[in-house]
This record gives structure tokens, sequence and C-alpha cells, in this order.
């Protein structure tokens, strides 16, 4: 999870970095240009053209590179593309989240351990699916619902490819 995580995030910060190296050499190449497309947003933000230009200015004389990462791109530094904090946290929440089915595992029969191992992960999906939806502003029961929906749908492809294959997972 962790590995698959690193290289989605730096295929995301490579994107990122070649769009800032392509801004950084029309800036130089084109300035007025650049200007000319900083005012143009700021006017579709709702600002009058000489404002916009004035405003445009300002920023391309601040950090211009800042202003177009920002604006144009919708590149924001806090929120940049980070591979191995993104891959240390999926590590860590993956880590964290097989525990309950690793429990259950450890004390329930075999004979039950698909249908118990299922249910308490599909549980504390739900509730880890509430808990996210609530921390973002969102309708927890919606979050548990979508979390709990997919998750189904992928133990149930999970245990059919098995099948298929003539092996149990």
């Amino acid at each position: 999870m962790a590995a698959g995580e690193y290289v989605s995030v730096s295929s995301q910060s490579d994107t990122e970095l070649a769009d800032l190296g392509r801004e950084t050499r029309e800036l130089a190449q084109m300035p007025e240009r650049e200007l000319k497309e900083l005012q143009g947003i700021y006017v579709k933000r709702g600002l009058d053209p000489d404002l916009a230009l004035q405003v445009a200015r300002q920023l391309t004389a601040h950090n211009a590179l800042e202003a177009h990462a920002r604006d144009e791109l919708g590149i924001v530094d806090m929120q940049r593309a980070r591979p191995t904090q993104a891959a240390l946290a999926s590590a860590a929440t993956f880590t964290a989240g097989a525990g309950l089915p690793l429990l259950v595992a450890a004390i329930v029969p075999v004979p039950s351990l698909i249908w118990f191992v299922a249910g308490a992960s599909l549980l504390l999906l739900a509730v880890l699916g509430a808990l996210a939806a609530r921390a973002g502003g969102a309708n927890p029961l919606r979050g548990a619902m979508r979390v709990v929906f997919w998750s189904t749908l992928a133990m149930a492809l999970t245990a059919a490819v098995g099948k298929l294959f003539g092996t149990t997972v």
C-alpha cells in the first residue's frame, strides 16, 4: 500500500514539477504574455481589467512563479504532492486498520472465520468512513455507507477471483 501510494504521489509530484518548469521558462521568455495571462485570470474572478493588471503586476514583482503556480496552475505549497509523507501515512493507516481483523482472526473459531473477519472489517471501515466524513464536514452516514459499499464490492470481487482460480485468500 505504501509503495503504491509513493508511486502514485510521485507521479503527481513529477507533473507539478514539470508544470512549474514550463511556467518558469514561459515567464523568462514571454513575461508580458504571462502578465496578461495573470490579468485575465483576475478579470475572470471579478476584478475590473485595470485593477486586475495592477494586482498581476504587484504579484509578479513579488514572486511571479508563485503567483502563476497558485492562480494559473492551482499549485499551492501547502498542498504540493509529498510522496514520502503519503507513503508513511498509508503504511501507518494500513497497519492500524489491519489490527482489528487480525485480532478477530486470533479469537474466532476457524469455521466462521471469514464471516467474522469480513464483518469486523466492514464495521471498522464504516466507523472510519463516518469519522473521515465528519472530519471533512460531510454527512457521516453517507461517508460510512460509501466506504461499506465499495469495501463490500472489493471483498466480493476478491472472493470471486479466488473462487475462479480455486484458492482462498
